[in-house]
Parts: structure tokens; C-alpha cells; sequence
């Protein structure tokens, strides 16, 4: 871990309060709060904004003094001064919400109007403590706080005698309309072929050429690399690994049976490592198990005399602790099992963890520094590549580059996060700006110098991103939804959407390398390099906090954002029952209720309400019976709740109360994969901010349109009773991502159709459209489905038990708009008889799906679909013959068809990679097949043509031998 004093010393003392000293949020809360005390501030407005520029420009030059501790108190001051200003001006605006709801109510005005109202309404004259609920007098002593705070600040300034600055240049803007250079490069790996060949050879050394390992007995040996953080240990170990395993799949001699990559970091679970190494062994997901001791069976079940190179990237050791180096030994335990040669490749900060895991001295490899010329070129890679730069300013560009390389010190992490942002504003002048810039003080000033760069909201929710565990796995679409809830986001135009500014935010840190992407095969994912979060947690300060497995100390009483790694009930209690200013708490862990569900949730929430602050509360629950769950009323004491997380499991049921209602701020509300969710209330409209309401059952209350600002609704079932009509998604324009909608059946014409206002739907990418089978006249459907148009950015459709006997214009070429731009469609359950129609309209589809379906041809124009990738038919009876299929078809399957042979003329499709034949009884033969096929699978087919398949030397079995991965399964 890097020394706190280093750290300090490098990304300077009072990072913090910079952040909140450079956001605009100190003007903008005065000036809201001076009108709300109906006062005039426009002068006093202007000096503080005098006082503020001059604290940011100096406090660089008190990095460097003596005098730094004298202003630490102010700042500290300062920030809980706009932390408190923040709660009240919130709680102002909570009650102007619920006054804006109980007038809307008793005059009759239409809600659709209220949101608009609640958002610009400014108040025109002073408010009064009985309609506010809060004290005038408490919002004035906040904004003298502040006032105070920086008035001190600056008196203190002057008596130092520092050199002031008084022209501001500012910080260049980050620009939205970045040049073509767009987010930086991919990694690279540069200078490092002397380091990795050394590294290669050693792996495969003979195990009588070397004691390559202290422990006797062992079938391994172990080899690592050390260095310092951001050096490229990592980067230089996958390199080793993407080689080991191209060696593998090409059956190289002396390749590893098993090739593993395991992620450590500072801490670590056992039983988490040892299913990452299941994983990564068997390529398969590692079974539930009940204890640790089954789990390593299991793995050693798979490693059993297999040649095995597993690779630990980013171990800890602390030599003075001895529990640490047995945890250690228990983790590479199951390679004992393994083969005689087995290798152990380590990358760890210190060379203490290498030997510790039983490396002999000579086997411990420093990483490398790179040459000037070497970084010079890795650092250019990534400030310029091969962005479109005129000749001359590209020359300057790269004399330029140079000078600021040589501040980098060769660290590759900084030439990837400071090139990064280089990248996105290519111009002389900036960079000219920055090369005389003297913040790079070697990897920790190139981050902060590149933290300095962000928008000063950006930097906020960077910061917040402290919270979360090293190497936690972070999606864009959770962190979104916190920074939103957090009220970090902050729209300068009525209609921008702050999710939209949000993702700008995530898009800037991802761009910059705050955040580097990564893939589990499912779902993208994001994490924060571990030198990256020793900076997140020095400019976060005393804000953020983590309680993790063994915790025993204190929880700092002014904490505002809280982790909880482990759940205690009895230490969680303890440990939060006095922090009073907490804006989120979020457990990570799963709770446990066996019994006594109703009580337990009584007595945590009750708890719970003692935070009033609270704005984020993130709870994982198992109920193990019953499997129902009513969240007690005391939810609704928490007036400042924006982002409600409550996930349960599949078998349970949540009830809300009526107090739920009155949780006006609320934004989010999600219940995880919950069987049912029912309301008490049937005044959810009064939810005016709600914008996400996940959970995979139907939503049970009425009038739902209402909620004109609501972005997700993954479900909803059309019905025949008031408050439930298909006219209630009218207006529910700002829906996205996917979308199902049940109940068709109950929408009897094509204006009623229409009306849904699919087409006005744009930022849906993903639309299920279902009938409930024969519960409707064809006719009646083929109307419907005409005025079912979705929106032309639609990108994956599904339509199901559609009996219909033509279809709509839109998906026949039609000019009535429709989703020109479909990649993905599917079709269950059309009975239309004779031939399938043409899908003229989509010429960009990539993937077609046919379940059930009875028509006994394919679209005629197939061929047409030059864009087309994958195609599966699934048990699709009265087909008989294929059409001219697209060459760009890479897999085909077919699953419980008719058919008695397969096309003749597969053989043309000469960019067919993949084949499946599933429960296809009737055919005996194969045609001639393709040579670019790389895998086929023929499953649940005629016994004896599947035999065929198996058998040497006969017909069909020829016609597949080029084919290197085949599956024949009975």
C-alpha cells in the first residue's frame, strides 16, 4: 500500500476541499439560499467568488509550506458547512414537493403537469417556518458557516505572505466533442520482450535444470515479478498468459494442461479464490458448496495430475503479520495435486509476498524500467497514436510530448492516464501549457495531475468511488444511479436528463483511464486500478468509509458514505447507531432471516430511521420463511431517500406500506428478482422523481402514466380494468434499455394500439411484444400488431403468439417508419400456414430466431440479409427446404424440424463457422459441408445417423472429419 505521507506529500494536503472549493455548488447554494431568505446577494455573491478563486489558486503554493496544518480545520469547517446547507436546502424541497402534491390534489390539477410545476417552481416570496417545516434560523447559521470559513481562510492566507494569483486561466475544459482521437488506445506492451522471454523459459525449464522453489515436497515452482505499483507487472503477466494459452489451444509441445489467471489484491477470500480458480480451469461455473473444505476438493478434483500454470496477479504480504503468510500457503494449496512441473507465476508490489509463497531469490524478477525511448514511445502511443494531426502541429505535438514524458518517470500507468487525457484536447497551445505545469511528481502527481483534469463534478463521483472494495466489479449503470441519487449531477439545461450527464461523467473517467473495462464472458463490467483507489481514498478524505471482514476499529462520526463488507447485526448497530450525517449506507453482505421476518425488519428500520440523512440504502436480503416480506412504515422518516435497493430472492414476496408514498425524492426502487411486489398505496404517482422501478414481476397499481419520468419499467400487462389500460403508456416516453408488454390480447383495435406510442418510445433498445395464446381473433391481432410500430432505434424484438395472418407494413418494407436498424429479432408461436413473408425492412439484421412456428419455407429473400450472422430454427415442423442463405450466416441451427436432409447448398456458405442440428429425427444424411465450419453439434437426432457420425470411414462421418470441435450427443 502506498505510505500515507508519500501519498499526501504527492497529490498535496488538501485535495478534498479542493474538490468542493473548485465546484460551482458553494454559488449555487448560496444564491438558492439567499432567496429563499427572499435577500438580495448579488455583491456578497461576487465577493465570495473573489475568495474562492483566490483559496484555489493559492492552496498550490501551500502544498509545498509549512503553514498547510493552519488551514485544514477551516476547510474541514468549510465542507461540513455545505454538507449541512445541502440537508436543509433539501429538506426545503421536500416540503415545497409535498405542498405541490396535497394542493394538486385538493384543486384537482392534473398530475401529468406536476413534475414540471414541482421543477421550476421558484419561490416568490419568503417562506415561512410552518410551510417549510425548517428553521430560518438554522439555514442562516449554515450560510454564515461558509461565509465564516472562507473569510478565515483568506485572512489566514494573507498573513502568510504567500504569492498570490490573481489572473485565472483556468483549467482547460474538458471537451464534449473530443477530436477523433475518441477514448484512448488499447493496452500495449512495449519494451518488455527481454523481461517476458526470461519469464517464458523459466516456465519451462526442466525440473532438473533448477531448484526453482524453498518448499520441499512441492510438484510446483514458483516465479514472480515485482515492482512497483502502475510499473506493468500486470500488464507483462497477461502477456505471458494470452501466450500460455494460445499454446495450449494449439497443442504446443510442453504446453500446461491447465492455464489459470487468478486477481488477489490486498484482501481475499478463500473460498472466492478457489472458484476463480475453478473457473478458470474447467471454463465452467463453479457449483454452490456448503463449506470451504468441499469447494478445495472439488478443485483438487480438477487439478488432479494435470501440468498446471497458475498466474496470482497483485498479492499482499505483510511480513510482520503471520497470518498473513499462512493464508497465503493455503491459497496455492490445491497445486500439490497437481503434476511434477506445475508453475506458480506471482506479481506482487513487494518481493516479501514472492518469497513467502516459496520463490527462491534468483526466481524473484524486478520488473524492468523502460528507456527513455521505450516509454517515450509507449507514452506517445497513448497521447497521439494515430489521431489525424496535421504534419506540422503533430511534429510540435511529439517535441512537446518529450519534455512532459520525461516528468512521468517512466511509469506506465501514468503514460496511459496522463496520455489519455492528452489525447482528447490535441492542441499546441495545452499541451505547451502543461509541459511547464510542475505537478508530476512522479506516478502519484501524474495521476493527480490527470484527477486536476476532470470536470469538477467528475472528480466528486470519482471520489465517491472510494466506497467500494479494491477491484469491487462496478457497473455503469449502478454508479449512474448513485451519483444521481447522491445529487453529484448537476443539468444546465431544462432538458437534459441527469442519467444522460451522468454517463457523460462515466464516459469521461473511462476515456482517462479512472476506470478500465473488463468482460466475465456475461456482463461488462468496470474496476479501479488499486494505485487509482489509493488516490480516490486521499481525495475523498473522511467521507467515505468501508467496513470489511475483521474490522475492530472506530467509524469516523462525520462519515457521509458508508460500505459494509461483512454483515454483524450486533456490530453493524453499534458501529452506525451514531453518525448521524450518513448519505448512504450500502451492505454488501447477504442477511439471513430465518424467523421472525416481520420483527427482525421492525427492528432494523427502526434503527435505520435514525439515520435521516439518508439518501442511498442498499440491502441484500434471504428470507428463509416465510417467503414474505412487508417493509414497516418507518421507511417513510427517511424524507431525504433518493435510491431504495431491496434485493430479495426469487420465492419472495415484498409488500410496501402507504408511508412509502411519501418518499417524494425517491428515484430508484429496486427489488431484485422479487416473485411478487404489492403496494398498500395506491398514490404512487405521488412519486414524482421516481425514475427506475426494477423488479421481474408485474407492478401491482393502477394509473402508472402518471409517472411521466419514469425511465425503467421492465414489465407491464395490459388488463381490462381501470388504471391498467394500454392508454397508460401514452406518455411514458423517457422509458429505456427493455421492455416487455403482456396483455395484448386486451387491446381490440389499432388506434388503441396507436395510442401506446411505441414509436415515440426512442431510447427503448430492447421490446417484447406477447399475446396470450388464442385469446384473440387473427384479425383483431394483425391490427393490433399495424399500430404496435416501434421507435426506428429499436435494435432486438421479440414478438410471441402472434396468429395474425398477414403482417404489418413495417416489417415488409412498409414507409411508415418502423426499426429500420433491427439487429436481433425473434418470432414464437406464428401460425400464419404457407410460406414465411419477406423481412424487407430489415436489412441490417444480424440474428434470427424461429421457435414453434408454422410456416414450411423461410423468407424468400434471405439472401438479401448480407448483415446476418446467426440463424436458429427450433422445432419448426413444416419446414422442408432452406432458401439461399446470406454468406455472412457464421452459425446456423436447427432444432426439432421436419426435415429429411439438410440444404444442398450449405456447401456455398463459405463464411459458416458454426453448425447445431437439434431433434431433427428424419434426417439420415449430411450434404457436403463447408471447410470454413469450425464447430458442429448434432444433438437428440435419428439414432442411427448420429451413430453415422461416430463411425469411422462412413459417408457422414467424412464429411465432418475436417472439423475440429464436433459434438454428437444422444
Amino acid at each position: 500500500m502506498v505510505d500515507p505521507i508519500t501519498l499526501s506529500a504527492a497529490v498535496g494536503w488538501g485535495v478534498s476541499a479542493v474538490g468542493w472549493l473548485a465546484s460551482p455548488i458553494i454559488p449555487r447554494l448560496l444564491n438558492k439560499a439567499f432567496a429563499l431568505l427572499d435577500f438580495n446577494a448579488t455583491e456578497k455573491l461576487k465577493i465570495v467568488d473573489i475568495q474562492v478563486l483566490q483559496l484555489l489558486r493559492v492552496m498550490e503554493v501551500v502544498d509545498e509550506s509549512t503553514y498547510r496544518v493552519r488551514l485544514e480545520p477551516l476547510l474541514d469547517k468549510l465542507k461540513s458547512a455545505i454538507y449541512e446547507a445541502e440537508d436543509i436546502l433539501d429538506s426545503i424541497e421536500y416540503q415545497r414537493l409535498k405542498k405541490q402534491i396535497e394542493d394538486g390534489k385538493s384543486d384537482g390539477s392534473k398530475m401529468d403537469s406536476l413534475k414540471k410545476k414541482v421543477r421550476f417552481a421558484t419561490p416568490s416570496s419568503p417562506l415561512k417556518d410552518k410551510v417549510t417545516g425548517i428553521s430560518k434560523v438554522e439555514l442562516k447559521k449554515s450560510l454564515q458557516k461558509i461565509e465564516s470559513a472562507i473569510h478565515d481562510a483568506c485572512e489566514i492566507l494573507k498573513q502568510l505572505n504567500l504569492p498570490c494569483v490573481i489572473n485565472d486561466n483556468g483549467r482547460p475544459a474538458v471537451a464534449t466533442n473530443a477530436c477523433s482521437a475518441g477514448i484512448s488506445p488499447p493496452v500495449r506492451v512495449i519494451g518488455r520482450d527481454k523481461d517476458r522471454h526470461k519469464i517464458i523459459a523459466m516456465l519451462h525449464e526442466k525440473e532438473n535444470q533448477c531448484q526453482a522453489n524453498t518448499v520441499s515436497g512441492t510438484f510446483y515452482s514458483v516465479i514472480g515479478i515485482h515492482g512497483i505499483a502502475g510499473s506493468g507487472k500486470s500488464t507483462l503477466a497477461r502477456c505471458i498468459y494470452d501466450h500460455e494459452k494460445k499454446q495450449k489451444q494449439e497443442n504446443k509441445e510442453g504446453h500446461f494442461e491447465i492455464v489459470i489467471w487468478v486477481h488477489v489484491s490486498q484482501k481475499f477470500e478463500l473460498d472466492s479464490i478457489f472458484r476463480d480458480m475453478f473457473e478458470g480451469a474447467t471454463g465452467k461455473e463453479c457449483p454452490k458448496l456448503n463449506s470451504l473444505h468441499a469447494l478445495k476438493e472439488r478443485l483438487e478434483e480438477v487439478l488432479l495430475g494435470k501440468q498446471i500454470l497458475l498466474i496470482l496477479d497483485d498479492v499482499w504480504h505483510n511480513s510482520r503479520n503471520s497470518e498473513d503468510h499462512e493464508e497465503l500457503q493455503k491459497l496455492i494449496s490445491p497445486l500439490n495435486v497437481g503434476k511434477a512441473g506445475s508453475r506458480i507465476l506471482v506479481t506482487s508490489r513487494t518481493e516479501d509476498a514472492l518469497l513467502a509463497l516459496g520463490a527462491a531469490q534468483e526466481r524473484c524478477i524486478p520488473i524492468s524500467d523502460l528507456d527513455d525511448e521505450m516509454f517515450l514511445e509507449m507514452f506517445m502511443y497513448y497521447a497521439l497514436g494515430d489521431a489525424r494531426v496535421g504534419g506540422h502541429d503533430r511534429r510540435k505535438l511529439e517535441t512537446i510530448g518529450e519534455d512532459i514524458a520525461k516528468k512521468l518517470k517512466r511509469s506506465p500507468l501514468a503514460a496511459r492516464t496522463v496520455g489519455a487525457r492528452l489525447r482528447k484536447n490535441l492542441k499546441v497551445e495545452i499541451w505547451m501549457r502543461e509541459k511547464d505545469q510542475d505537478l508530476l511528481k512522479e506516478t502519484m502527481g501524474a495521476l493527480w495531475w490527470s484527477y486536476q483534469y476532470l470536470d469538477e463534478q467528475v472528480r466528486r463521483c470519482f471520489a465517491y468511488c472510494s466506497i467500494f472494495p479494491r477491484r469491487h466489479r462496478l457497473t455503469r449503470d449502478e454508479l449512474v444511479k448513485l451519483w444521481v441519487a447522491e445529487g453529484f449531477i448537476k443539468t444546465s439545461k431544462p432538458e437534459e436528463e441527469m442519467e444522460d450527464v451522468a454517463r457523460e461523467y462515466f464516459n469521461e473517467l473511462l476515456s482517462a483511464s479512472f476506470l478500465q473495462p473488463g468482460h466475465d464472458g456475461m456482463v461488462d463490467y468496470f474496476t479501479i486500478h488499486d494505485l487509482l483507489c489509493d488516490l480516490a481514498e486521499e481525495v475523498s478524505g473522511r467521507d467515505c468509509f468501508r467496513m470489511e471482514k475483521g474490522f475492530t476499529g472506530e467509524v469516523p462520526q462525520d462519515v457521509r458514505y458508508f460500505f459494509v463488507g461483512t454483515y454483524d447485526r450486533e456490530k453493524l448497530t453499534k458501529k452506525i447507531s451514531g453518525l448521524q450525517n450518513l448519505r448512504t449506507l450500502i451492505i454488501n453482505d447477504v442477511i439471513r432471516v430465518e424467523s421472525n421476518a416481520c420483527e427482525f425488519f421492525a427492528c432494523m428500520f427502526t434503527m435505520l430511521t435514525g439515520l435521516r440523512k439518508l439518501r442511498v440504502l442498499n440491502i441484500k436480503v434471504q428470507v428463509i420463511e416465510p417467503h414474505c416480506i412487508s417493509v414497516p412504515d418507518s421507511i417513510g422518516q427517511l424524507k431525504h431517500l433518493r435510491c431504495f435497493v431491496f434485493m430479495v430472492g426469487a420465492l419472495t414476496r415484498v409488500t410496501l406500506p402507504c408511508a412509502f408514498t411519501k418518499l417524494y425524492h425517491m428515484q430508484v426502487a429496486d427489488f431484485g428478482y422479487c416473485m411478487g411486489l404489492t403496494f398498500s398505496s395506491e398514490d404512487m404517482m405521488n412519486l414524482v422523481n421516481l425514475r427506475c422501478v426494477i423488479s421481474r414481476t408485474n407492478l401491482e397499481f393502477p394509473n402508472i402514466g402518471r409517472l411521466t419520468w419514469l425511465q425503467m419499467l421492465s414489465l407491464y400487462t395490459i388488463r381490462k380494468e381501470q388504471g391498467y389500460e394500454s392508454h397508460q403508456l401514452k406518455h411514458l416516453n423517457k422509458l429505456q434499455d427493455k421492455m416487455e408488454i403482456r396483455g395484448l390480447e386486451n387491446v381490440q383495435t389499432k388506434e388503441e394500439a396507436v395510442q401506446i406510442n411505441l414509436a415515440g418510445k426512442e431510447k427503448l433498445t430492447e421490446l417484447v411484444l406477447q399475446w396470450d395464446e388464442g385469446s384473440c381473433s387473427p384479425e383483431v391481432q394483425a391490427q393490433v400488431l399495424e399500430g404496435l410500430c416501434p421507435s426506428k432505434y429499436l435494435e432486438r424484438l421479440q414478438i410471441s403468439q402472434y396468429h395474425g395472418m398477414t403482417l404489418p407494413s413495417w416489417m415488409m418494407g412498409g414507409h411508415n417508419g418502423g426499426p429500420k436498424n433491427l439487429q436481433k429479432l425473434e418470432l414464437w408461436g406464428w401460425v400464419q400456414l404457407g410460406p414465411a413473408p419477406d423481412l424487407e425492412a430489415f436489412i441490417h439484421l444480424r440474428s434470427l430466431y424461429l421457435f414453434s412456428c408454422s410456416w414450411d419455407t423461410l423468407p424468400g429473400n434471405m439472401e438479401h440479409l448480407t448483415s446476418l450472422r446467426k440463424l436458429e430454427i427450433w422445432n419448426c415442423r413444416n419446414i422442408r427446404s432452406l432458401p439461399t442463405l446470406p454468406k455472412s450466416l457464421e452459425e446456423f441451427k436447427v432444432a426439432g424440424c421436419s426435415w429429411n436432409a439438410l440444404p444442398a447448398n450449405i456447401e456455398h456458405l463459405t463464411s459458416l463457422k458454426e453448425l447445431d442440428i437439434h431433434g431433427c429425427e428424419n434426417i439420415q444424411s449430411l450434404p457436403t459441408l463447408p471447410n470454413s465450419l469450425k464447430e458442429i453439434t448434432v444433438r437428440y437426432c435419428n439414432h442411427k445417423f448420429m451413430r453415422s457420425c461416430m463411425t469411422i470411414d462412413d459417408p457422414n462421418w467424412q464429411k465432418i472429419e475436417h472439423i475440429p470441435n464436433k459434438t454428437i450427443r444422444f
